[in-house]
């Protein structure tokens, strides 16, 4: 199945049914006076995360979503039947977006969670609604309200608790298919990885998810080589695990180029909890780890060591992850048994 993060939709909600003008004419009833009922409401348009989704594919061939309309009002005060609702079903971590692609209307991060994007317009009242002491007789009856119609975005970030950062064939997908099941593509050329790829992998009987995402290059901000749209699956992470190639001729600058466009990118993603680690250390010699290590710590602070290959320090990296994991998930808890106080 294609993976697919960003989806354009067109939605509307039903309008609402007409009124109904109509007077009650039966045999032997001399005063029937008005009865024509109300006009049905009109279907709304939902959106709700759901469970079994990880793409937004089915909407590359599904743009268009309509409502049903309110069925118009008949006599005998007979309210017409309302529009059926739509709902949109869409993968946990969604964001809708409105037409200019930055107002956020929902964040749909649980399962289960609904919000409506569309209010289906209400239906029109009958000539019995307007009967009065002085007007026995009304010959009015008001039209149903339309729908209303949107331009919208659905955008994809995807729920993991760790992050892979780095340059193209640094080692990323080496390191998901050695610590988990998934079989992400492998290959000695870069941009290995077009679309991002998930593994749950486990350390000490606890298990979180790793995301993985296409490598970065110099002006990725700019729209080089893939480009940073990638970033977003990373933006919901607990830590993000930043590997280095420890093959490179500049282990500096190659993490100074990744930290660059991580705050080029914007928002709080630079500021997250971040572990480095210099990856393929199993083509490299005691001297040359050493030498390497000492270089990168001048700027990335504490280095760890690591060959996805071999997975030599895979297993400190893994635990090292999950502490800070651990003390993610704590801190959400406490923040949602402690909340602060109201401030006007």
């Amino acid at each position: 199945m294609k993976f697919l993060d960003l989806a354009k939709v067109y939605i509307r909600s039903g309008s609402g049914g007409n009124g109904c003008t109509s007077f009650r004419r039966e045999k032997f009833i001399e005063f029937g006076g008005p009865d024509g009922g109300d006009g049905g409401r009109g279907g709304d348009v939902w959106a709700e995360a759901v469970e079994g989704l990880n793409t937004l594919i089915d909407f590359r061939y599904q743009q268009h979503f309509f409502a049903k309309n309110g069925r118009p009002g008949q006599g005998s005060q007979k309210t017409g039947a309302s529009g059926a609702d739509i709902v949109l079903r869409v993968p946990v971590g969604t964001e809708i977006l409105d037409e200019d692609e930055e107002t956020v209307i929902a964040d749909l991060t649980g399962v289960g969670e609904r919000v409506l994007l569309a209010k289906g317009g209400n239906g029109g009242f009958g000539n019995l609604h307007f009967k009065t002491s002085t007007n026995q007789a009304p010959r009015r009856a008001n039209p149903g309200q339309p729908g209303v119609e949107r331009t919208l975005w659905l955008r994809l970030k995807l729920i993991a608790d760790v992050g892979l950062l780095g340059l193209p064939n640094a080692g990323k997908s080496t390191f998901l298919a050695a610590t988990s099941n998934a079989r992400p593509k492998i290959a000695d050329y870069p941009f290995t990885t077009l679309h991002p790829n998930l593994g749950v992998v486990g350390v000490d009987e606890v298990e979180f998810v790793v995301a993985d995402i296409p490598g970065l290059i110099e002006g990725a901000h700019e729209g080089r080589g893939i480009g940073d749209r990638f970033l977003g699956h990373v933006e919901r992470c607990a830590v993000l695990l930043h590997l280095v190639d420890g093959t490179s001729e500049d282990v500096a600058g190659d993490w100074e180029t990744i930290i660059t466009e991580l705050e080029a990118y914007g928002g709080a993603l630079a500021e997250k909890p971040r572990i480095t680690a210099l990856n393929k250390i199993d083509a490299l010699t005691e001297e040359e780890r050493g030498a390497k290590r000492a270089e990168l710590a001048e700027v990335a602070g504490e280095v760890r060591l690591m060959s996805g290959v071999s997975k030599e320090g895979v297993e400190d990296v893994l635990r090292a992850l999950r502490r800070q994991i651990d003390a993610h998930r704590r801190a959400e808890k406490d923040a949602t048994e402690d909340p602060a106080p109201w401030r006007p």
